[in-house]
This record gives structure tokens, C-alpha cells and sequence, in this order.
């Protein structure tokens, strides 16, 4: 799903590194999910220490809370024991949300 066209001005970025049981438990399929109902672009992706997620999105900063709020929550299965969040303008360069890397 592509973002809708907004004013760069009306975007945001969040970058988040989730820690936690958030590999192993379709974590990164639930962020793509939760993405695309907000129009979010950006990716998700497992680090290598088998205990984190990383991701960057950009939308709203409504719809950036939104997935904040989803974050700390987590899907079914998952154990999120904690979420650092940073926020900054959106660079617009992505079209959609996707899950890069395994």
C-alpha cells in the first residue's frame, strides 16, 4: 500500500529497536501489518542478536504514535521487554512497507 501524498512537512520518521522474544513469533509480519493499515512506509527487520527488531517508518505523527503504542504491546506469543523510539523528518523515500533482511 503506498503512502498517501502528503506534504513532507506532515510526515514524520520513528525508528524503533524493539528487544524482547520478538523473533520467532511473526513479529516483523504483525509490524507489516499494522503498517500498512496506518499508510506507513518504511521496513522491519531481525538483528543478529536474535532478541531485537529494528525498524524505520513514516507517516503521520498520528498514525506514528499509533504504531508506537502497538509496538509496546506486541502480537500474540511476543514478549516485548522494551522499545527505543526516535523521531525525525521523513526522508520520503520509500514507497511502501516491507520486511527487509531474515
Amino acid at each position: 500500500m503506498s503512502a498517501p501524498n502528503l506534504d513532507p512537512a506532515d510526515r514524520q520518521r520513528l525508528s524503533a529497536l524493539v528487544t524482547g522474544r520478538v523473533q520467532g513469533v511473526g513479529f516483523r509480519w504483525w509490524v507489516r501489518t499494522a503498517a500498512g493499515r496506518l499508510s506507513l512506509t518504511g521496513w522491519v527487520a531481525n538483528r543478529d542478536d536474535e532478541r531485537s527488531v529494528e525498524l524505520v517508518a513514516e507517516g503521520t505523527p498520528a498514525a506514528l504514535a499509533e504504531l508506537e503504542r502497538l509496538l509496546r504491546e506486541g502480537p500474540p506469543g511476543a514478549v516485548v521487554d522494551a522499545v527505543e523510539v526516535t523521531r525525525g523528518p521523513a526522508s520520503g523515500s520509500y514507497a511502501r512497507f516491507e520486511i527487509t533482511r531474515s
